[in-house]
């Protein structure tokens, strides 16, 4: 038995990966057995970012440690040193907070520093959207590497779960829980248009869009140019279709983006642009335009329990399963209206999410209430496959 309570840290650092962790948080905060630590970093301090870290403190979260890490820099030069300068900065916030367990959501740099430090910490790891696929990005060796220095993982469908164990990690403690993104569907009211249009300061057109656009890390056409075709598409529907438009973070490019959308937004009308509309606005608007638009993980993972279509540009988000709401298009701007097109007539009442049902926080926080110790889990094992296939090798 335990006469202390059990401390879960939780590691955020983008307004997306926070949306996500936000049910998991709440649960464990409300019950007995647990003391959740907060620690924001990264973009969550950053003023340019909208300073996010208010949001998790107006959710009535206590934010433990504020660890700032983000350069005023989005070259490859500036987040490489990010990543060094958060990694000795959470090794010093572990040995100050002592947690029992860190947690961190997908695939950020961030998150990849502080899972460092834990490892050399002897901190185990509890990993959520582990095993996922995003060809389109360097995410994706990050989502991997931290797979290895983990050793919970709540992944959020059967694909995601096959590859967490093909990298060798115990079967018994991977665990398929649903994307918890889907869970604020079941705890939260959407806003009506008319509340959304005030605190958006926009007035809904007979079509409306909602796009988000992040830096592709990995593409051989550069992020900006990709984003020039997605401007073209968008501005060829001129003043009769709305566009709400959210920032994207901080990676490579991310910055080039921002000054190019606002000298988008700043000379048309039927444009407004919001460093970050937060969980309740984002959902909200996701449900009342007629399509999502750009290369975010949320128009695969939330938006088609909204019943609305998303267009999907670029191979960002290449490997994730996809609902039938779901349209996938190169980033030509040719191809990106008509992909747009087609979305304004489609009718997605009948789409079936495959990541979930919304009840994804009671699932992990019944799974951490089993675990008596997180002593046993610090060694690990490599588990194996017994490939019934042959694999060609290489002769060298």
């Amino acid at each position: 038995m335990h006469n202390k309570k059990r401390k879960i840290c939780v590691i955020t650092g983008t307004r997306a990966e926070y949306g996500l962790l936000q049910p998991i948080m709440q649960v464990i905060k409300d019950d007995p057995v647990f003391e959740l630590q907060v620690v924001a970093t990264g973009m969550h301090l950053s003023p340019e970012f909208g300073l996010t870290y208010k949001t998790i403190e107006k959710d009535g979260f206590k934010i433990n440690e504020k660890i700032e890490m983000l350069l005023s820099s989005d070259t490859s030069i500036g987040v490489a040193k990010a990543m060094g300068l958060a990694t000795i900065s959470m090794s010093e916030m572990l040995d100050r907070l002592k947690p029992e367990f860190i947690m961190v959501l997908g695939d950020r740099f961030e998150l990849l520093a502080v899972t460092q430090a834990a490892l050399v910490s002897r901190v185990p790891v509890i990993h959520l959207v582990g095993g996922d696929v995003t060809e389109g990005a360097f995410d994706e060796a990050i989502r991997h590497s931290i797979t290895k220095m983990s050793h919970l993982h709540f992944v959020t469908n059967k694909e995601s779960q096959k590859r967490v164990r093909q990298l060798g990690e115990n079967p018994e403690n991977i665990f398929l829980v649903g994307n918890p993104g889907l869970d604020h569907l079941n705890n939260i009211k959407l806003m009506t248009k008319n509340e959304l249009e005030k605190s958006l300061d926009y007035s809904f057109r007979k079509r409306n869009i909602l796009v988000t656009f992040h830096s592709v890390t990995l593409d051989e056409k550069s992020s900006m140019d990709s984003f020039e075709e997605l401007l073209i598409a968008l501005d060829s529907f001129g003043d009769e279709v709305g566009i709400i438009f959210t920032k994207p973070n901080s990676d490579t490019e991310g910055r080039k983006i921002i000054k190019r959308l606002d000298k988008f937004s700043q000379s048309r009308i039927n444009c407004v642009v919001h460093t970050s509309l937060g969980q309740l606005r984002y959902l909200s608007a996701a449900s009342l335009v007629d399509v999502v638009v750009g290369n975010s993980s949320s128009g695969i993972l939330e938006v088609p329990s909204l019943k609305t279509p998303t267009v999907n540009i670029g191979d960002r988000q290449k490997g994730r399963p996809r609902a039938d709401s779901v349209i996938d298009c190169k980033p030509n701007s040719v191809i990106i209206k008509k992909s747009i097109k087609k979305a304004f007539k489609m009718n997605c009442n009948n789409t079936i999410n495959p990541y979930g049902d919304g009840r994804t926080a009671p699932r992990v926080l019944k799974v951490l209430k089993k675990i008596n110790s997180s002593k046993g889990l610090i060694k690990k094992h490599f588990f194996d496959i017994d490939f019934k296939e042959e694999f060609l090798i290489k002769e060298v």
